[in-house]
């Protein structure tokens, strides 16, 4: 059996809350459902069982402390074709020292890193055939938006999942304690 697997943070309730209320304005938007809400720090696509038992061994000895993350802005992917929008997160380097860890268990489970550049953010929607103008609309009533910073403490490795209807479920396979 093949899984298709990512590690990501976990938005928390709260956060969410926040969020949901956003999710509005923009024609051929399909708005993301709150337990999809998450912060993704490597995707490594679909893995064969021997392989994603190796990446979660490799993940576990990842050794970090504990920080904080503040969600800020928005943005959308595909330029002059938009097709996701998102809410930023402020930079954080503990964040991006994560998302290289777990590149870095990749690489060491034999696998392919992500060739994405890591770009920290909670996706709100997948736009089909959205009027740029709408996107763009979105992205400025949001420029000066900004929650309080929460705690992450833990990061997992999830599962994808097909739905016959609306999102993909997001399956939690791993968790992963930040200690240090």
């Amino acid at each position: 059996m093949t899984l298709r697997l990512f590690t990501a943070i976990e938005i928390p309730e709260e956060v969410a809350d926040r969020l949901v209320p956003l999710q509005k304005g923009v024609g051929g938007a399909k708005w993301r459902p709150r337990e999809n809400f998450h912060i993704t720090l490597s995707f490594f696509g679909e893995l064969e069982e021997p392989d994603a038992a190796e990446l979660d061994a490799n993940l576990a000895q990842i050794n970090q402390p504990p920080f904080e993350v503040t969600l800020k802005g928005a943005g959308y992917f595909g330029n002059k074709d938009p097709h996701a929008l998102w809410i930023g997160v402020e930079e954080n380097e503990s964040l991006t020292r994560l998302a290289a860890a777990c590149n870095k268990a990749a690489r060491q489970s034999g696998l392919a890193p992500d060739k994405r550049p890591f770009t920290p953010h909670v996706t709100m929607a997948y736009l089909n055939g959205a009027e740029i103008k709408r996107v763009i609309s979105f992205v400025q009533r949001l420029t000066l938006f900004e929650l309080p910073s929460f705690p992450v403490d833990r990061f997992e490795l999830w599962s994808s999942r097909p739905a016959k209807y609306g999102a993909n479920h997001y399956i939690s396979e791993a968790e992963y304690p930040l200690r240090g």
